[in-house]
């Protein structure tokens, strides 16, 4: 990209305007695998966010129940450390997408 915006500032015939269509033409690769990776993080942490509201939800409802503030709290934590393993397994399918993605991005 850089190396791309550079020749763009070398032609001595370009006017101002061309010059800087060409920059954002060299950008607009980063742009796009920037846009890629977030977009797949916040997917990530969305579905993380959710699986942690059940695992509320679930505790809140079994306090309401009359469950004991201990065990309710142990089922939290185990709800909560179940969330973890499960998203943490995702990770590598997500590493390969966004790889895969990546690797599409015409430069």
């Amino acid at each position: 990209m850089f190396r791309c915006s550079a020749r763009c500032c070398e032609d001595d015939t370009a006017t101002m305007q061309q010059v800087q269509r060409c920059i954002e033409r060299c950008h607009a690769p980063l742009a796009q695998a920037q846009a890629i990776v977030t977009a797949e993080l916040e997917h990530f942490q969305d579905r993380l966010s959710r699986c942690t509201l059940h695992c509320n939800d679930k505790a809140r409802d079994a306090l309401e129940a009359g469950g004991s503030e201990t065990r309710v709290r142990g089922q939290l934590d185990a709800c909560l450390a179940a969330c973890g393993d499960d998203h943490l397994r995702l990770v590598p399918a997500m590493a390969k997408k966004m790889k895969d993605s990546l690797a599409a991005i015409p430069q």
